[in-house]
């Protein structure tokens, strides 16, 4: 799941558990709101076994990385 997906996926959810107070809530407090439990989902996701693609992405190029530094090792 790409970074900008979660980021939307988690709005979506606040402001559909939020929607009933919508009307005395200005917008902002909704992203105040998520921006502040975004990091807990996130670790709560991450617990399940899932990844944001960035941090996918950079574990796969230190995988890709590393054998070929096992490579180069092993040829000599």
């Amino acid at each position: 799941m790409s970074d900008k997906d979660l980021t939307e996926a988690l709005k979506r959810i606040i402001e559909k558990e939020l929607s009933k107070f919508s009307k005395l809530l200005p917008k902002d407090v909704i992203s105040d709101v998520e921006k502040k439990i975004s990091p807990q989902v996130e670790s709560i996701i991450e617990q399940s076994g899932y990844v944001k693609k960035s941090k996918y992405k950079n574990l796969e190029k230190i995988i890709d990385d590393l054998e070929k530094r096992i490579d180069i090792l092993e040829k000599d």
